[in-house]
């Protein structure tokens, strides 16, 4: 295997606004508060009946609060990755998309539906892989490497993607790296160096990494997970790739936010540490209620947290952001040519692959599975 090299700055992103607050502080200043039962009940059936009257449907994250999640589902529409968000948002007839996730999603959806309206609870939810991978700073990596295939995860901008040959989620980066690498290329990878060292492992294809990370996943930690297992001995350990190798190392199961809820679907365990954002919980729970559901440590004696597994700036999404969008046109997202042209080319070479190569998908995915018992 040929090592990685890694490359790129980390963001620690420390962008400060005039009072000197970080952009997790700004983020985690702007989530709106619990709403009093009888105002999120009125607040709900506005939304309900202003979806139906704009041509308006929610594709939601899992990783969303719960209330937003639900009403995604109530309403026809949908909760899942952001692979098959992305795949919701171009199939569905409605002319309306409110996108209830972080700011690439929006993105993502508007390059594969321009001639849709496609909104957001708050445009100012981003995404600390996307802040930490600025397009003229990824311009210069590629053209430092003008002889490598440029792979880029999900959580990028669109000028990003625009610079790039392929966009790749969780659910599809093992499997679309691998077929590159038998193929004979290699990679330029990023932005998440832990997601980009677990393929590099699993696959032995030749890559450079960019250094960046997601601030839930970054933070879990080894060591106090490991102590968490010892006090829950049949518990099966899942964990997002996004996560530190030595966390992963301790999996039972590394997947996408959707290999982690099959897998607690059909796994045999009573119980699961899952080392993802707390927010996947929420349907975990909805779809297995009689299993025991734990979420990972991310901080300890000797550490702290700045997600504590909770991302920011999912958490902006509230529902009186979903009525604003609906009643006043509020956070719609534009993309503008010839960014959105560009960037549209490798997101279909993304989906047209995972469309024709169902077979392959499913044989990478289990590449993530290491012991999943009798699922």
């Amino acid at each position: 295997m040929n090592e990685s090299l890694s490359t790129g700055n980390f963001y620690d992103y420390p962008q400060q606004d005039a009072s000197g607050a970080t952009c997790i502080a700004q983020a985690w200043a702007k989530t709106p508060a619990p709403l009093p039962l009888e105002e999120k009940r009125d607040v709900i059936e506005r939304i309900k009946a202003l979806l139906k009257a704009r041509d308006a449907v929610i594709v939601a994250h899992y990783y969303v609060d719960g209330d937003i999640q639900d009403l995604a589902m109530q309403t026809g529409g949908f909760v899942s990755d952001s692979l098959e968000m992305a795949r919701f948002g171009k199939n569905h007839a409605a002319q309306n998309l409110i996108v209830a996730g972080v700011r690439f999603m929006g993105e993502t959806a508007k390059i594969l539906s321009p001639q849709k309206h496609v909104f957001m609870p708050d445009l100012e939810a981003t995404c600390s892989l996307d802040l930490g991978c600025p397009a003229e700073d990824f311009r210069k990596f590629k053209s430092a490497h003008p002889d490598r295939v440029s792979v880029v995860y999900a959580n990028t901008s669109a000028a990003v993607k625009a610079q790039a040959d392929w966009m790749v989620t969780s659910s599809c980066a093992l499997a679309i790296v691998h077929h590159l690498d038998q193929q004979g290329k290699k990679i330029l990878w990023a932005p998440d160096r832990h997601l980009g060292r677990y393929i590099q492992e699993q696959t032995g294809a030749d890559m450079i990494l960019w250094n960046g990370a997601c601030i839930v996943h970054d933070e879990f930690k080894a060591t106090e997970l490991a102590a968490m297992r010892q006090k829950h001995p049949n518990a099966m350990v899942l964990v997002h790739p996004e996560s530190p190798q030595h966390v992963v190392d301790q999996a039972d199961v590394v997947g996408s936010t959707s290999a982690m809820i099959k897998a607690v679907l059909e796994g045999s365990a009573p119980e699961y540490i899952v080392a993802t954002d707390q927010g996947i919980l929420h349907r975990m729970r909805q779809l297995a209620p009689q299993k025991k559901l734990i979420a990972a440590p991310t901080a300890g004696e000797s550490a702290t947290c700045k997600s504590c597994a909770n991302c920011p700036w999912m958490a902006m999404n509230g529902l009186h952001g979903i009525l604003q969008c609906l009643e006043h046109g509020i956070g719609e997202i534009e993309v503008n040519e010839p960014i959105r042209s560009e960037a549209l080319a490798c997101i279909l070479r993304m989906l047209d692959f995972t469309s024709t190569n169902p077979e392959l998908l499913a044989k990478a995915q289990h590449g993530f599975i290491k012991n999943i018992g009798a699922a």
